[in-house]
């Protein structure tokens, strides 16, 4: 009767054991997953702000494009010469 009551004590010791590390196993991994949550967070109003940006650029591109296109419309093809010239930035 004795050995069964030690055996019982030592298996409820091994249970008490194996619930702590997983609990402290869940706790990390949900630390873990507040942290990416977090990141995901961050990096989705990072990708908002780029594609806002792009957008804005990629409007100012077109919008530049056309200009360029209507001012070669008005003024006719350039001149051989003129064409191998170098053009500053400045």
């Amino acid at each position: 009767m004795v050995n069964r009551y030690v055996d019982g004590e030592a298996a409820a010791n091994m249970l008490e054991r194996r619930w702590f590390a997983a609990f402290k196993a869940a706790s990390g991994v949900r630390a873990e997953c507040e942290g990416l949550l977090e990141s995901i967070a961050l990096t989705q109003a990072a990708w908002s702000h780029a594609r806002a940006r792009l957008s804005e650029l990629e409007a100012l591109r077109d919008a530049l494009g056309e200009e360029f296109a209507a001012l070669g419309e008005r003024e006719g093809p350039i001149p051989a010469e003129d064409s191998n010239a170098v053009m500053s930035a400045a």
